[in-house]
């Protein structure tokens, strides 16, 4: 590769949940993710197998789902085999823990991100077949990028796993740094942000009424708290795979991703201590 330089919200009232399908049809694949990321950094993001199906049982996830994506994850490089005084277990690989900051300073920003004006275009080379070219695209979405025309991706941020991720999806790439377009505004044509704006209005509309139902269905305080924000950090992490985190000059005043990235903060701060006290139960 190459590179060049040039506040809590009250329930609003219900429609249907669009996000319950989504919900229902949860991967334990993707679960497992949110356990190792969201709720294992403390504990060194290892476990047991016998553990994780513990923690993914209050949400829906069956033991043998669990056990088939450990190995998957496993034979993908996400997780490596470890000896705990458990037993045996599994521990985020390095290429995991790379993965996990980075979300984690997209969930958790502790400041918003100065943007100094550039965008960063990517020309690449895809790999060979549909399949390999889909997760090519899946993981530079992932990355905050999005394709402005065919093969050439945009992002105002860089990263430091897209020499990573090309090498892993069989790409290459030029990498270039660009300071302005004509027009200015044609980088944003690269996202639909009129999809993304009513998908911000939907789980703004319906992600209260989701959290309480989790907290009046489970007996246990700390288990319904580790429900509760375990499908809300899981929605929340989905909108990284849509929204770059474009900067704020670039966005509406009224966008509604600030609105509901307040109210994921404060919901998660709420919850979280219930939610630590369940994991470290679920751990032994």
């Amino acid at each position: 590769m190459t590179r060049t330089t040039g506040h809590v919200i009250p329930p609003r009232p219900q429609r249907d949940d669009p996000f319950a399908a989504r919900l229902r049809a949860m991967h334990a694949r993707s679960a497992i993710f949110d356990v190792y990321g969201d709720l294992l950094p403390e504990h060194g993001r290892r476990t047991t197998v016998a553990a994780l199906v513990r923690l993914l049982a209050p949400v829906g996830i069956a033991a043998p789902a669990v056990r088939t994506a450990v190995s998957r994850m496993v034979s993908q490089g996400w997780l490596e085999p470890v000896t705990l005084p458990k037993g045996r277990g599994y521990a985020a690989t390095a290429r995991a823990e790379t993965r996990y900051e980075q979300a984690a300073a997209r969930i958790y920003p502790s400041q918003e991100r100065a943007w100094d004006g550039t965008w960063q275009l990517i020309a690449v080379t895809p790999p060979p077949g549909r399949a390999a070219r889909g997760r090519l695209a899946r993981e530079l979405g992932w990355l905050g990028h999005a394709e402005l025309r065919s093969d050439v991706w945009v992002s105002p941020w860089s990263s430091a796993e897209l020499d990573d991720v090309l090498q892993r999806c069989d790409a290459s790439a030029v990498v270039a740094t660009v300071s302005s377009f004509r027009p200015a505004s044609a980088p944003l044509a690269a996202w639909d942000l009129e999809t993304l704006r009513q998908s911000y209005v939907d789980w703004l509309e319906h992600v209260a009424a989701k959290v309480e139902s989790h907290l009046s269905t489970h007996a246990d305080e700390d288990e319904a708290a580790f429900a509760a924000r375990f499908h809300l950090v899981h929605e929340w992490r989905m909108f990284l795979f849509s929204d770059p985190g474009l900067p704020a000059e670039l966005l509406p005043e009224d966008w509604p991703g600030h609105e509901a990235a307040a109210y994921f903060t404060a919901e998660a701060d709420r919850l979280r201590e219930g939610a630590a006290r369940f994991v470290a139960r679920a751990l032994g």
